[in-house]
């Protein structure tokens, strides 16, 4: 194809895929199968990988996300974000209408209300129709650019549609998580023994700043417009009722409960209705926000140093209860991690009995200033964890605050605190509650999917010795079997049998199992796609791995760490001499690469790593991470490394990254 053409396809393909968000993220009607949508955003993808001066700043493939050297840098934002005043009561928000209605000197106005999302703030800039900016709203005149991460929102429009786009475009958006989302991640964390996010408003926060963006990309942000800061080149509306409707037909979402009231009647009606059904909804609103509808009478009420006067929120109560902390203990999670538990007298809030609340790490401890027997407030909000807000009242005399272990608590053993982590980690292999969560992870559905070795089996094998690591799975025998509790021949056997089909499983379940740190289900699947084989993983460097979109620098710190440790090796050894598989199957869509093995270094212009790895495995190759004399091909993009020097004196063949895609193209 040549570059007009090609240059017609792209902004063909762009606009489709661009409709396809308008349709199921503004219009909430989809109108292709995921699948049409991924061969779509594919396309796309290979065609800006061949003329990559072709892709713009505005282009779909923006989203996939990409990795930051540094953090995030502050920026002064283009009109100040005023905070709101809040209101507890319904007494107390019709003396703020009595206070509109004497600013406006009694003229006839309307209010707009609209759901407070309990989310991160932000703004988004465009310039000539296109994003060029995401911010966080910070302290309301300099916030952190996040643009990255923003980019990869697919909620948020990367160019406007439609008529009547400003030059110069600042909007007010609140970023928050779907509560399905914020439990999928919470799942996923304490999967990887990680501490879990309080509520979805510090996960949508900690996505938002996060140098990976491709850990943004899978975490699915959504983005609602609420109001604009600047607007040059004219604006086609006078009110905020008109700037939602116009705002959605540029493309933003705005929230669909969203209603205008001409009396305050009205108004105290829709706030009434939505706290009663605030527990319906897919995320998680903390109020309502009432606004005067005109910008006219917006600009004669003004503002005073912090907050607008024509804008109030209307905060819904959050579901509190107050226990005692009966005792304080300490968990230790199958990576080590020591969690502080506050074991509490039970009680009912929110419709939920809870006996229990984490307390995250002994930062939080010494925060709260919590001890046994104290009194302390709960809350909790839709279906986000319990947490402990505060002390309410101390119990009588004088106790210690409760001290972080010096050693294990369950196996007297060392503990650590790694660099730039809070939590306090047990370092024993062999500690007992860290192998026992340590086998029942391993078994779990995620892992090698042991049917019938759950929790009881795997507490009474440990009690009597009868394994002592992970690999020991697959020597049981059923005589060791049939000395556990209500075990008999016939269930003895299922279980043996069910060991043995795990063998078979495919090496992503293997890596998931093992229970790296920061390495959960998705994370192993992309290593063993990547890999191929455990062999190379375990000899993978920091390099190699980092090279690995869905890679960051925390994750690949765990994975070689992990697989350095004598006491991996033998257990990597000793899954083989049972015949567990170490193998990924390939998916290939064709085999002309078919026994070719091929290595990639610097970098590739328009096409990530991971893309230009999928692409041999997707026709029958292989990619590996070291040049021999075993390499076909070494595919040098610019800024190469010393795997190009190798490949020259080796004699392997190499290619610049058209020469590669005509040899993946070419039929």
């Amino acid at each position: 194809m040549d570059r007009r053409k090609a240059k017609q396809e792209i902004e063909k393909l762009s606009r489709q895929i661009e409709k396809y968000n308008h349709q199921y993220y503004v219009l909430d009607h989809p109108t292709v199968s995921d699948k049409e949508y991924d061969d779509t955003l594919k396309e796309l993808i290979r065609l800006e990988g061949e003329f990559p001066d072709l892709k713009g700043p505005a282009s779909p493939t923006q989203r996939v996300g990409t990795k930051i050297a540094k953090g995030a840098k502050a920026v002064r934002l283009m009109t100040k974000m005023y905070s709101l005043d809040n209101t507890y009561s319904i007494e107390e928000l019709e003396e703020w209408d009595k206070r509109v209605e004497k600013g406006l000197s009694g003229q006839k106005h309307s209010y707009t209300v609209e759901l407070k999302i309990d989310g991160v703030s932000g703004s988004l800039l465009y310039e000539k129709g296109i994003l060029t900016r995401g911010a966080t709203r910070g302290d309301g005149v300099t916030g952190e650019d996040v643009t990255h991460n923003v980019r990869t929102i697919r909620s948020v429009p990367l160019r406007l549609q439609g008529e009547g786009v400003p030059s110069l475009l600042d909007i007010r958006v609140e970023f928050y998580l779907n509560l399905k989302e914020f439990k999928n991640i919470n799942k996923e964390r304490a999967g990887n023994d990680e501490p879990v996010f309080a509520n979805p408003r510090n996960a949508a926060s900690g996505s938002l700043k996060l140098l990976d963006s491709t850990v943004t990309a899978r975490r699915n942000l959504h983005c609602f417009v609420h109001s604009f800061g600047t607007a040059k080149g004219g604006i086609p509306f006078k009110n905020q009722w008109d700037f939602l409707k116009q705002a959605k037909a540029w493309g933003f979402v705005t929230n669909p409960a969203s209603r205008l009231c001409e009396k305050f009647g009205e108004v105290i009606a829709f706030c009434r209705k939505h706290e009663e059904k605030r527990n319906e909804l897919p995320y998680e609103v903390d109020g309502i926000v009432i606004k005067v509808n005109d910008f006219a009478q917006q600009r004669q009420l003004g503002e005073t140093l912090k907050s607008p006067r024509w804008a109030v929120a209307y905060k819904f109560p959050a579901h509190q209860a107050t226990t005692i902390v009966e005792k304080i203990s300490v968990q230790v999670g199958r990576t080590g991690t020591l969690t502080p538990v506050a074991e509490l007298k039970s009680v009912e809030c929110g419709g939920v009995t809870i006996s229990r609340a984490t307390l995250h790490n002994f930062d939080e401890i010494k925060r709260l200033g919590i001890k046994e027997k104290d009194r302390v407030l709960l809350e909790r909000a839709g279906d986000v964890i319990p947490k402990i807000v505060k002390v309410t009242e101390a119990a009588p005399g004088r106790r210690k605050p409760f001290p972080p272990p010096k050693k294990c608590p369950v196996c007297g053993g060392k503990i650590v605190q790694d660099l730039n982590q809070v939590a306090l980690r047990c370092v024993n292999p062999s500690c007992p509650q860290k192998l026992e969560r340590q086998l029942i992870h391993f078994a779990s559905r995620s892992g090698m999917d042991i049917e019938g070795f759950g929790e009881v089996v795997v507490k009474q094998l440990l009690e009597q010795k009868k394994i002592k690591d992970m690999a020991d799975i697959y020597f049981l025998k059923e005589d060791d079997l049939l000395g556990l509790e209500l075990f008999k021949e016939k269930k003895a056997n299922n279980l043996l049998q069910a060991i043995e089909q795990s063998k078979a499983q495919p090496v992503s379940r293997l890596i998931n199992a093992l229970g790296i740190p920061n390495i959960g289900e998705k994370a192993a699947s992309v290593l063993a796609r990547h890999f191929g084989e455990m062999d190379m993983l375990v000899k993978a460097g920091y390099d190699d791995l980092e090279e690995i979109r869905e890679v960051g620098h925390i994750m690949a710190d765990s994975i070689v760490k992990f697989f350095s440790q004598d006491s991996t090796k033998k257990l990597i050894a000793k899954f083989k001499r049972a015949g567990v598989n170490m193998l990924e199957p390939k998916e290939v869509s064709g085999d002309k690469l078919s026994g070719k093995k091929f290595v990639f270094t610097g970098e590739l212009a328009g096409l990530a790593r991971s893309q230009a790895s999928a692409l041999v495995k997707k026709f029958g190759g292989q990619v590996v991470s070291s040049v021999s004399k075993n390499t076909d091909f070494v595919v040098a993009g610019s800024h190469p490394g010393s795997k190009l020097k190798k490949a020259k004196e080796l004699n392997v063949h190499v290619l610049n990254l058209k020469q590669f895609q005509e040899m993946v193209y070419e039929k």
